[in-house]
């Protein structure tokens, strides 16, 4: 099998290559390292079945030819991360859709199976927990930034679903629930490797509001399991899957068990959302998936409890892959060149 990985340089898409790679198939990964890090698959580099491209996906002659080459797209690229969507929602909006729908178009032009990476955040602030995928999402108004995501993601969402039913594109979503695991950078928001980093250096851990919005958390290994068996299954095609734990944490316990299990001295501090984001922002009270239709198809469930999770990312980030806890993690492209601030890729 030969794969195109877009955003195939960040956190999940390195580890998606990986996979890829040990099974035998061969991947091309496309990335314009603008939150993405090639050090990801740099160990990658020198294998005989693994190809790289540093650009946009929004280069439609660079995308024609190398989904032309391909036998199947995992399409991760996106821009992501609480921090950016509040700080630049132009370039979200602009990345997640304009760059969709030049993966759709190009994967339609050669009838290409389409694995497109989506979000919890779809749910929006919808109380009907756990989510199943047929259920309404709930967004605020659009004078909110934050919700400009998921409302990029959802058409994602529906621009997919649109080109299965018009063009008979084979397409399957996947709607992640706060994937994590080494490699995952704090930088554009992300909890855990935030929190990791506060308690190993022995700085407070910041918690944003009181600390009793809950979440599940997913190992990124888990969540590579479940992408590919369902690229496999042809059942899965023209389908929505959630993927993610259901076991329920609040981000205060959360920062808690890090302490715990960081051996670490750290305290726990509370920073109003005003002050870490906007004034006025709204965030989703309880993240919960419901995994039973994944599970009744492809009989995926996650193996890695969150203590499990944290214990891998304390260790990663202790180790020399880890370094950054040292000292201030380092700007990446993306924050060099216009100093944008940045869930789960």
């Amino acid at each position: 099998m030969k794969a195109l990985i877009t955003g195939g340089c960040g956190f999940i898409g390195s580890h998606l290559a990986e996979a890829l790679l040990a099974r035998g198939d061969q991947v091309t990964v496309i990335d314009d390292l603008s939150t993405g890090r090639f050090e990801n698959v740099a160990h990658l580099a020198g294998h005989p079945s693994f190809h790289f491209a540093i650009e946009s996906i929004t280069n439609e002659t660079v995308m024609d030819r190398l989904v032309s080459e391909c036998d199947r797209i995992y399409h991760l690229a996106a821009a992501v991360g609480v921090d950016l969507v509040v700080r630049d929602p132009v370039h979200v909006l602009e990345t997640n859709v304009k760059g969709t729908e030049v993966v759709l178009r190009i994967g339609a032009r050669y009838r290409k199976k389409l694995i497109l990476a989506s979000t919890s955040e779809v749910y929006g602030k919808s109380t009907a927990i756990p989510f199943a995928e047929d259920d309404d999402g709930i967004l605020g108004a659009t004078t909110r930034s934050r919700w400009s995501y998921a409302c990029s993601k959802a058409m994602d969402e529906f621009m997919a679903l649109a080109y299965h039913k018009q063009m008979a594109l084979p397409v399957i979503i996947m709607r992640f629930f706060n994937t994590v695991g080494p490699r995952q950078t704090g930088r554009y928001g992300m909890v855990i490797p935030r929190f990791v980093k506060q308690a190993l250096r022995g700085e407070p851990l910041t918690v944003y509001g009181d600390g009793q919005q809950s979440r599940c958390f997913t190992y990124v290994g888990d969540v590579v399991k479940a992408v590919v068996a369902l690229s496999e299954e042809p059942a899965a095609v023209g389908q929505v899957f959630n993927i993610g734990s259901t076991e329920e944490v609040t981000i205060e316990e959360l920062a808690r068990r890090t302490i715990t299990l960081a051996d670490s001295a750290s305290e726990v501090v509370y920073i109003p959302y005003k002050e870490a984001y906007e004034a006025g922002f709204e965030d989703m009270r309880r993240r919960v998936p419901d995994i039973t239709k994944i599970g009744s198809l492809i009989g995926w469930a996650p193996t890695v409890d969150l203590d499990g999770i944290l214990t891998r990312v304390i260790e990663h980030m202790r180790s020399d892959n880890g370094s950054a806890v040292k000292g201030a993690e380092p700007p990446g492209p993306a924050m060099e060149r216009s100093h944008r601030p940045i869930e789960d890729r």
